[in-house]
């Protein structure tokens, strides 16, 4: 498929500045989801991670995505009132799962042991859900406008104090000193590529798909050389 045809599928019809939202998940936030809710928003959120990276945002039908999460349409529109909403709620979703994770980090944990965990569990989300981590590298090509919102004050004042936690290591001398800013890019950038990229690594290696062996191998190796990077010695 040609680039321009590649870039024109993922189009917005609408700009999500036009569009009322929140980066909240259950869609309709304030009171705590009940199991049912809960299990409908996660299939209807599933679906539409699925529907999205196969045909992009414009190819994307709100029918189709009822349909594959086996809900009357009219089940869909309540959870989620249109297209674009369930859009910025598959973003979210990602983001929220990624950022938990990192928000284990403390200083007072062992740097080796806490970037270990880390990456595996990067890898891991990467093994079981690449379409939305496709989906929102898709995003940001595309500009990011749908991550304005999430992208604000605090989550900019949140990531200075994941990148603090880096600095707390370094200047207790519990690991080399790198740029925690850059070292953070770096440990998103490579445990992602194994699902934004996995087609180029499975054509290049000769492989029909990544294997949960294969991204256990890859997660170790990262784990490796990024450790080795940082002056730490991995347990692996």
């Amino acid at each position: 498929m040609p680039v321009g045809a590649l870039s024109t599928h993922w189009l917005h019809p609408l700009t999500c500045s036009e569009v009322p939202m929140t980066f909240e998940v259950p869609a309709h936030g304030g009171k705590p989801a009940s199991r049912i809710r809960q299990k409908n928003e996660e299939t209807i959120i599933k679906a539409a991670e699925d529907e999205f990276a196969r045909h992009g945002f414009k190819g994307t039908s709100m029918n189709t995505i009822a349909l594959n999460a086996g809900l009357p349409k009219a089940n869909l529109h309540y959870y989620f009132t249109n297209k674009l909403g369930l859009y910025v709620a598959v973003l979210s979703n990602i983001l929220q799962l990624w950022d938990s994770t990192f928000n284990t980090l403390t200083a007072e944990d062992d740097p080796a042991e806490a970037l270990t965990r880390y990456i595996r569990a990067k890898m891991e989300f990467s093994r079981r859900q690449p379409q939305a981590s496709r989906i929102f590298a898709m995003e940001v090509i595309s500009g990011g406008e749908c991550l304005t919102e999430y992208f604000n004050q605090d989550y900019r004042a949140w990531f200075q104090g994941r990148a603090g936690v880096f600095q707390a290591w370094i200047d207790a001398g519990k690991m080399d000193p790198v740029d925690p800013v850059n070292l953070i890019f770096l440990l998103w950038g490579s445990t992602q590529h194994y699902a934004d990229f996995a087609t180029q690594i499975c054509r290049v290696t000769g492989r029909t798909k990544l294997t949960k062996q294969d991204m256990e191998d890859a997660g170790n190796n990262l784990i490796r050389i990024i450790l080795k990077g940082c002056g730490l010695t991995p347990t692996i």
